[in-house]
Order: C-alpha cells, then structure tokens, then sequence
C-alpha cells in the first residue's frame, strides 16, 4: 500500500504542479480557453489557485522524500481535497446554467475530473494521516 501511496502522490505532484504552472504563468484569457470557468474568476483568483495547487504539489512529495516535516505532505493532501470540493462547485454551477448541451457535457466532465482526484487526495491524506504515515 506504501508503494500505491507513493505512486498517487507523485501523479497528483505532477498533475497539480503542472496545471499550477499553467494557471500562475499564463493570462486569464488564454486559459479560457481550455478552462471555461476562468470566465467567471478574476485573475487574481485564478493565480491564486494555481500557486495552491503549485504548493500542494509539491507538499505531496517532498516532505515525504526529504523525511522534513512530513506532515505536511497529507495536510497538502486535505488542501487539495478542499481545492476539489470547490472545482466541483463551481462545474455544478455551470452545469446548471449552461444552456448549450455542449458546454452542460464539459461541465459534466470537470465534475467528474475533481471528483476523482478528490478521492485520490482523500487517498492520501488517509494513509499518511494513518497507517502509512510517513
């Protein structure tokens, strides 16, 4: 399980570090792109989950691989579960306000991408807390 733990910890460093990245070094706009919710947040919003979401990736692994304060690799783990809780609010919001049945199918999609990393985090947070600690 230790092994299980440490290879979801590394794709949640690299899934949230990367997107972290993206959302810290590229503008509102562009994101928009790609990140229909970025429309309704202003741009210190955006950068500001994305420096989260950067911390948190890198909380997952390297308290965990330096063996220095290790507890904060699942408290990196809770912080992403919250993220996660407010990714899936805000893609139920537009789900529920979108009018195209294309945008309803993204926004469908998000839900469900937080969804699963939010169980991946709680993955995480729950063995590092207990009895994977590290």
């Amino acid at each position: 399980m230790n092994m299980v733990l440490w290879i979801v910890q590394i794709l949640l460093a690299a899934i949230f570090g990367g997107i972290g990245v993206v959302k810290l070094t590229q503008p509102k706009e562009k994101l928009h792109e790609t990140m229909g919710w970025t429309n309704a947040a202003t741009p210190l919003q955006v950068k500001a989950i994305g420096a989260l979401e950067l911390l948190a990736g890198i909380g997952l692994f390297l308290p965990a691989l330096t063996g220095i304060a290790t507890v904060l690799t699942p408290l990196a783990a809770l912080g992403l579960i919250i993220i996660m809780i407010g990714g899936i609010v805000v893609h139920l919001h537009g789900v529920r306000t979108e009018t195209l049945a294309e945008r309803r199918k993204v926004e469908i999609q998000g839900i469900v991408t937080c969804a699963v990393l939010l169980v991946l985090a709680a993955l995480v947070a729950w063995g590092r807390f207990g009895p994977y600690a590290l």
